[in-house]
Order: C-alpha cells, then sequence, then structure tokens
C-alpha cells in the first residue's frame, strides 16, 4: 500500500507543533481525526467514481472485517475502517520518518562539525571583522557618506599601485555624486551598503532596516546596473535583527578589525602608524577608513607601500570573504568550512 504524501505531512505538522503545549496523546488524537477526515473526504469521491463505473457502493458490501467480526450498524462499520486505515498510514509514516532520521543522523555523524553555513554564535548574530586565511591578504575599505574633495585623488592613487578597495556609500552620497560612483566601479573597486540615512540600524523596526538597505540598493543598480552585496552598518551599530535583514536582503554584514581613526584627524602619521602598527593586523584583516576624513588621500600612498613591504597583497572584501560554507567565530573572525 502507498503512503498518501498527507499522511506524512499531518504527523509532522502536528507532531512538532509548538504553538500550545499539548501531550503525546492530544497530537495523536489530532493526527486521528485529521486522517480520518482526510480519508473520509477522499473516500467520498472514491465511492462516487465506483457508482460511475457500475461497482457496488462500499457500504452494500458486508458489515464483516477481514478477522469475520461483525458490526451492527454501517457507521461502526465504516468508523473501524477507517480506524483499521489510519493506523496502516501512521506504521507505514512512522518506519518511513525513523528511516529518514537515522539516515540524517549518519550524514551528521560522517560529515565534520566545522562544515556550517552561518552567522550566529552563542545566539548573537555576527557582522564579518575578519577572514581566516593562510593567504597574506587584507580589504582596504572606505565609508562615504560625507564630503567628496578627495574622492578623485584617493582613486588615483588606488590605480597606481594597483590596489582594489570596497567603497561602502549611503543613498545622500550615492544622489550627491553619481559620477564619483560609476568611476569607483570602472576602476574595478567593490560597490557597498552603507545605508540610506546613515541611522542607527539597531533602533529601527524590521520594515525600516530593509528601506534602508533596499533604497541605496535600488539607486545604485539603476545608476550603475550593479548589484551590490556587502553592507556596513553605520556607526558599526547592529544587533541580531540587524545582521538577519541584512542576510535577508541578500547581503553579507561587513564590520572591521583595524580601525585607521582617520575619522579623529590627529594627523597623517597617526593614521599610518595606527594601521601598519595595530595589534590585530593580521592576514584577513578589514581596514576601515574615510573618503572624506580631513588626512586620509594624504596618508594612502605610505599606508599602502608600508603594508606591502610587511608582505600584504590588497584584495577587495568581495574577493576576502567566503561567499558560502562558513561559520563565525566568537570575535566576528569568518572561517571557512571547507
Amino acid at each position: 500500500m502507498r503512503v498518501p504524501a498527507y499522511t506524512v505531512q499531518i504527523i509532522m505538522r502536528v507532531v512538532c507543533m509548538s504553538e500550545k503545549k499539548r501531550t503525546w496523546n492530544e497530537k495523536w488524537k489530532l493526527v486521528l481525526n485529521e486522517l480520518e477526515e482526510k480519508i473520509s473526504t477522499e473516500g467520498t469521491g472514491a465511492e462516487e467514481n465506483r457508482k460511475t463505473r457500475g461497482e457496488r457502493p462500499e457500504r452494500e458490501r458486508s458489515l464483516k472485517s477481514k478477522k469475520g467480526r461483525k458490526y451492527e450498524t454501517k457507521a461502526e462499520w465504516k468508523r473501524a475502517a477507517f480506524r483499521q486505515e489510519i493506523m496502516l498510514h501512521i506504521v507505514m509514516s512512522a518506519a518511513f520518518l525513523l528511516t529518514t532520521i537515522a539516515l540524517i543522523q549518519g550524514i551528521v555523524r560522517v560529515l565534520p562539525d566545522s562544515i556550517t553555513v552561518s552567522s550566529s554564535v552563542g545566539g548573537r548574530e555576527l557582522p564579518i571583522y575578519c577572514v581566516e586565511t593562510d593567504k597574506k591578504q587584507v580589504a582596504l575599505s572606505f565609508d562615504a557618506a560625507w564630503g567628496n574633495e578627495d574622492t578623485g585623488r584617493i582613486l588615483e592613487i588606488l590605480k597606481k599601485h594597483n590596489v582594489k578597495v570596497t567603497f561602502f556609500m549611503t543613498g545622500g552620497w550615492v544622489e550627491s555624486y553619481p559620477d564619483d560612483v560609476k568611476a569607483i566601479l570602472a576602476d574595478g573597486h567593490d560597490l557597498g551598503n552603507h545605508s540610506e540615512n546613515h541611522k542607527n540600524m539597531s533602533q529601527l523596526s524590521d520594515s525600516e532596516c530593509e528601506e534602508e538597505l533596499m533604497a541605496v540598493h535600488n539607486k545604485v543598480l539603476e545608476l550603475t546596473g550593479y548589484e551590490m552585496f556587502l553592507f556596513r552598518p553605520p556607526y558599526g551599530d547592529y544587533d541580531n535583527h540587524v545582521i538577519k535583514k541584512a542576510y535577508q536582503c541578500g547581503y553579507y554584514p561587513i564590520q572591521w578589525d583595524v580601525d585607521s581613526l582617520d575619522w579623529k584627524d590627529y594627523g597623517v602619521d597617526s593614521i599610518i602608524r595606527t594601521v601598519t602598527e595595530h595589534k590585530h593586523l593580521g592576514s584577513g584583516s578589514i581596514i576601515l577608513c574615510h573618503n572624506g576624513a580631513k588626512y586620509t588621500a594624504e596618508a594612502l600612498e605610505t599606508l599602502i607601500t608600508t603594508l606591502q613591504g610587511q608582505g600584504y597583497e590588497f584584495v577587495p572584501i568581495s574577493q576576502l570573504i567566503y561567499r558560502d560554507n562558513f561559520h563565525m567565530k566568537a570575535d566576528g573572525t569568518q572561517v571557512s568550512g571547507k
């Protein structure tokens, strides 16, 4: 006998239901009732088909069970028949489910524990601060939320040293400097999302977060045809719902583990020392800079050559991170599951 798909579906839905605390007896009663109703509905259709073919209706057949038991009424016999069919469905479905569970458990034992795809650590959703890699690579990033006086100069220096980076842009910056957005993309750099209005995302609702992400996304898409997929929360501010919403919108949330502190305007030497002597600097580091900071453009060339002299290769964030088959460490390090 073939087990109808609805039998397994009903059992799984009722057994796994969590909206109310129910005992196992109550859950099985629900299974029996739903199956009886489903079988009764299908049985009515089958009886109509038998009439069409000129066969005797089920209710006109013997009122004896296979074991020879007699029933006083047709209703009693019909209900007993339903129960027998239901129990057969349940037994066969249970065997199928147990086999499936055993198979899954076997697969889990065979696969390494490290093979996961998750941004969650101990119930916390984390963005990518840096990447675990054997390659001596770092990613340089620029947040573009205000000012544009030095963007052209920054692009020239990057081109001179053949360095590709990532620019995270707000919606206002994209609107104000569309030609620079196009120039950044034309030079082979990443275009990243820095929200529409540079708000504290953790203070927004899910729908507001989505609007902040997708408004600038659509602006860049319309302007350049480029689908952004990297997102840096303004101020580095996030919580679980911000990270989840970013992934739901098709974005990898990105932080940094090396802050140049260029936004504090301490001077050129301060920026260079802060980055090149940073305690977290290493393979897979993500460096934070701002295109609109006072001394960033002036410090950039020495910053690049110093890190290259230390053996580092610059790659954009899109090339540094793992797109799938990864998990996160508690410190925000992205780790490959391969």
